[in-house]
């Protein structure tokens, strides 16, 4: 009864917010929020209490064996041993200490005497480390319970569904279920929070285009451009030379009526001209009067110059959360991607240019954050990684295949940085998580890694049970990566 009362304030809050109750298509309704009215939302979010979640997904299945590497002698002689195969198919990198060689990175928990370090061209994401902003958890994965390398082989404990497909992985990481689920964690999370915010409707954000990891079953994820909020055409400016001619076409393509599906599309048809109406004045200008442009990044093949689209979609969510007041946000919970990781072939070349490309975004959103219109927001942002799977150890003469474990980062002034969670394993094959060519079985679970900084986001035990369905499997809820 108490999940049910929430929903039905949450519903009628955001009717009232969006003037869909009983307001499709009427032109003596028009839209009923002026931000300069919005005084008790302002003040609801004066206090501080604002945080944001953002999922950076990473498509393809980044391989995580040549983004954090053991350098020990024992881990790097099996590295050079496994990953070379010849001069033109190597996907092994530099050795340590050569120029343009590995990063080597110094966790504050040693982890048996081993060392390690990033990719050459994590430097940004390696001095984020180093400052404490930035850990890495590794080998995490899709897990139903805790699974040993035995048990796997047997099948005698359940295993998730439909491993090392890349369609149902990234569902499974994003909504616990293969390709076709309903819900995400991500919007399931803003279910629970969405009655904390002015307006449920800018609760789960994409500047990615669709992503099930903001599906919820209350909210609806609201997908942005890189410019920001996407208008309907022709309903503002002129239309056919007419400066009035785009109230006519709002009353055709928002009009109420008798028909059910008519009167969904108006509805719908009429929240997106309200929120976007909403938003846009609310969002930081981009640009020196606003939120900084991105430089632009060096492709580390070709030394060139390029814009970096992940960086800018980055740029967006930082003018919507320079907004936050305006918009009475609480909570919200973000989805960003970066493609190409489904490195089969041209693996050296293609990762190297796919890791310049996630620092450099990454670094430019700290820096950001560290000074949004004065203020400093980085410990109320946790930025965090996700992907696929991760790859496998052994090469394929020019690529690697698909895995299952992998290493993520976490980014913010909250994160407790500088350090490795969960213990990183052997380096090599055939050893007790190697479940084929090096493919990790993955000791720390997706619903963990979610929990945790579900947990920072503010949610209770009862909520975070909801929303992972295989939290209480783990004995370990709270990886401890957060403050």
């Amino acid at each position: 009864m108490t999940k049910l009362n929430a929903s039905r304030r949450e519903f009628l809050r955001f009717s009232t917010a969006l003037g869909v109750a009983g307001a499709a298509g009427s032109a003596s309704l028009p839209f009923a929020i002026n931000l300069a009215t919005m005084g008790s939302a302002a003040a609801q979010t004066s206090s501080g209490g604002y945080k944001a979640l953002v999922c950076l997904f990473l498509y393809g299945a980044n391989d995580h064996a040549n983004t954090v590497l053991a350098t020990d002698s024992t881990s790097w002689t099996q590295y050079t041993t496994v990953r070379t195969t010849n001069e033109a198919g190597s996907i092994a990198l530099p050795a340590v200490g050569t120029n343009g060689g590995v990063l080597p990175i110094s966790p504050t928990t040693s982890q048996a005497g081993r060392s390690f370090a990033l990719h050459p061209q994590l430097g940004p994401l390696k001095s984020l480390f180093d400052n404490g902003r930035a850990a890495i958890l590794s080998n995490v994965g899709p897990l139903i319970v805790p699974t040993t390398l035995a048990q796997y082989k047997a099948g005698s404990v359940p295993l998730p569904p439909k491993l090392f497909s890349h369609n149902d992985q990234q569902s499974l990481w994003q909504a616990y279920a293969p390709e076709g689920a309903a819900y995400g964690w991500g919007g399931r999370m803003g279910d629970m929070l969405a009655s904390s915010n002015a307006y449920p409707v800018f609760t789960a954000i994409s500047t990615s285009g669709n992503a099930v990891f903001l599906a919820g079953r209350n909210i609806n994820q609201y997908q942005v451009s890189a410019s920001g909020a996407v208008p309907i055409g022709g309903l503002t400016g002129t239309l056919f030379g007419s400066s009035t001619a785009g109230n006519p076409l709002k009353n055709i393509i928002a009009s109420d009526s008798a028909n059910l599906f008519q009167k969904e599309h108006a509805a719908v048809t009429n929240r997106s001209i309200n929120a976007q109406s909403l938003l846009s004045p609310a969002m930081a200008p981009a640009g020196a009067t606003g939120v900084p442009n991105p430089t632009q990044y060096t492709n580390p093949n070709n030394g060139n110059l390029a814009n970096n689209g992940l960086a800018s979609q980055l740029q967006t969510i930082a003018r919507i959360i320079a907004g936050r007041s305006a918009l009475g946000a609480q909570r919200q919970v973000f989805f960003v991607s970066l493609g190409g990781f489904d490195t089969h072939d041209f693996q050296r070349t293609a990762h190297a240019d796919l890791m310049a490309r996630l620092a450099h975004a990454i670094n430019y959103f700290d820096g950001v954050l560290g000074n949004l219109q004065g203020t400093d927001l980085r410990k109320q942002v946790t930025l965090f990684t996700a992907s696929d799977f991760g790859r496998t150890f052994t090469s394929n003469g020019d690529g690697t295949d698909h895995g299952w474990g992998s290493h993520h980062f976490i980014v913010g002034g909250a994160v407790k940085g500088n350090n490795i969670y969960g213990d990183f394993p052997v380096t090599g094959l055939k050893h007790s998580l190697d479940v084929g060519s090096g493919s990790l079985l993955p000791q720390i679970s997706v619903d963990q890694y979610g929990a945790t900084l579900a947990n920072w986001f503010g949610l209770s035990t009862s909520q975070i049970n909801d929303i992972f369905p295989n939290i209480t499997n783990f004995s370990n809820r709270n990886l401890g990566f957060l403050a």
